[in-house]
């Protein structure tokens, strides 16, 4: 149910790791969990950003969601396009609703988040 390729954290947000910064979105689950998104902060390009601290916020309909940091690393890009369209992250959360691109300090941060099986696994256990 949700893509192989990616790594996940116990606060629902995935990584894309490969090449260069490592691209940063929330699940499926939590979009869904968010209602309909109505505006996304996200922090500044060139910001530091620590794993497991709030680094932005996702508005919905129904509540104010904190963004947390997957990993450490410095922030290189932002989807400028959710600024007019937030319900991107609704309808594309692994395409075009991705949140950020983040320089990672240490790939091994990337590989110790959680695979699609074992995600999954914790959502079939909450």
């Amino acid at each position: 149910m949700y893509p192989e390729d990616l790594k996940y954290t116990a606060e629902h947000e995935w990584v894309k790791a490969g090449e260069g910064p490592a691209r940063v979105g929330i699940t499926d689950f939590a979009q869904d969990a968010l209602g309909d998104i109505v505006y996304v902060q996200l922090p500044e390009v060139g910001a530091a950003v620590r794993a497991g601290d709030s680094c932005g916020e996702l508005e919905s309909t129904k509540s104010v969601s904190d963004l947390f940091a997957p990993v450490n690393g410095t922030v290189t890009a932002v989807n400028e396009a959710l600024a007019d369209q937030p319900d991107l992250v609704n309808t594309d959360p692994y395409g075009e609703g991705w949140l950020l691109d983040i320089q990672v300090d240490d790939d091994e941060e990337v590989e110790a988040l959680m695979d699609a099986d074992t995600y999954q696994g914790q959502l079939d256990q909450s």
